[in-house]
């Protein structure tokens, strides 16, 4: 099954199954008929693989733009912009997104981390993307074609799906995946204050509160932070405040000032100049509902 099959099958998939489900765990297809404004949700760790249209992605000075063929590794929880760029009804946007099982790679890592020469030459970041390879592609080719086979869906599946994770913990666009799992590597540091951001980013937090969650120095904690995730701790914050109060406003039952105050900010006026910043409109116009990831 090439790629142009593999969409055809998405499609087919996305029309019966709303929601892009496909009764295999992790994975799930997404698909968008038009091209899309402006849009920022929280990527949690996935594997994301485009089989039709476009799309571009940004994470502070970090821009990728995705076309057929291109996967997107996010290997931390991160705030992403993103927008569809190519999408219509004959031709939507279709991608195959695989949540990543990061307790299976880590048990994976402990197997084969000590086999893995350190590659300083190239640079990771929790935003990965790149043409995608054939190492992991062809066993998610294999786990899509059990889909119609609930017998070997369910005696297959964890072996193929355990196969995937171990072909990206290899591949270069893994990288940032086998940082991750080293103990006291920067990355894994940085995940813990990304696990403190997520869980209290309505309050005030400084970068040195931050950096000693993940037990560094705030100048080292705030480069390394910039390093792995493309932006800074108070700028990560502060899209986490945002993409929550796009949410709390999509509802239409709440005021800008209540929603500004919902996720931590004290001016309203401070409030609606972030929010036009970040979406192009004010938050008393925007009327845009954020969607799942991909």
């Amino acid at each position: 099954m090439d790629l142009s099959q593999l969409a055809d099958l998405c499609r087919r998939i996305s029309d019966e199954n709303a929601g892009g489900t496909t009764g295999l765990p992790n994975l799930s297809i997404y698909r968008r008929n038009e091209i899309s404004n402006i849009e920022a949700v929280i990527y949690e760790p996935v594997i994301c693989l485009i089989l039709q249209g476009g799309k571009v992605a940004s994470i502070g000075d970090q821009v990728v733009k995705l076309q057929p063929g291109d996967a997107l590794l996010v290997s931390h929880d991160l705030p992403v912009v993103s927008r569809i760029t190519d999408a219509s009804v004959e031709k939507p946007y279709i991608a195959a997104i695989l949540s990543l099982d990061l307790g299976l790679v880590r048990r994976l890592f402990d197997q084969v981390g000590d086999t893995l020469t350190p590659d300083t030459n190239v640079s990771a970041r929790s935003l990965s993307a790149g043409p995608a390879d054939p190492r992991w592609l062809v066993p998610l080719v294999r786990y899509f074609e059990l889909m119609d086979d609930p017998l070997d869906a369910k005696v297959l599946g964890p072996s193929i799906l355990r196969e995937i994770h171990y072909r990206l913990l290899l591949c270069p666009i893994g990288k940032m995946l086998r940082n991750l799992l080293v103990a006291d590597s920067h990355a894994n540091r940085v995940a813990k204050a990304i696990k403190r951001l997520r869980t209290e980013f309505r309050s005030p937090l400084s970068v040195s509160d931050l950096a000693k969650t993940a037990g560094m120095s705030t100048s080292s904690f705030h480069e390394h932070f910039k390093s792995v995730t493309g932006t800074t701790p108070l700028q990560y914050q502060k899209d986490l405040r945002l993409i929550e109060a796009r949410a709390i406003l999509a509802d239409r039952n709440h005021s800008v000032l209540q929603a500004a105050c919902a996720v931590g900010y004290e001016s309203a006026t401070h409030f609606s100049r972030d929010y036009s910043r970040k979406y192009g409109l004010p938050p008393s116009r925007d009327t845009g509902v954020p969607v799942s990831f991909a």
